[in-house]
């Protein structure tokens, strides 16, 4: 993987691991009534998509059990329609989809 692919997947892995970090010990209703938790939430899956984006193909490819394009279309859906943002996908997002993520690609970095 190139310098520049490890560097935007090293982002996923921070931005990820903060997303992880914001719901420790919350629940799914937190979302209501705390804004800053869903921009902070909001935020940090946009970066893990960002930096997915940014990702060559060569890297990619090298990481094919990453699901790239739902990964990259999550951080579309969030930029583009954030006034129509389901919570409970985006609880579902962090709490679900995240762990395994980041385990993948801690493995693909060696970090693990």
């Amino acid at each position: 993987m190139s310098p520049d692919d490890r560097w935007r997947v090293g982002h996923m892995i921070d931005a990820a691991e903060q997303a992880l970090a914001f719901v420790h010990g919350r629940h799914r209703k937190d979302l209501e009534g705390d804004a800053m938790l869903r921009l902070a939430l909001t935020r940090a899956v946009e970066i893990v998509g960002e930096a997915a984006a940014q990702v060559g193909e060569a890297g990619r490819d090298e990481l094919p059990a990453v699901p790239w394009p739902q990964i990259i279309g999550m951080r579309n859906r969030l930029v583009h329609a954030y006034f129509d943002i389901n919570r409970d996908i985006l609880w579902d997002t962090v709490e679900l989809a995240l762990p395994p993520l980041l385990e993948q690609l801690k493995t693909a970095l060696g970090t693990e």
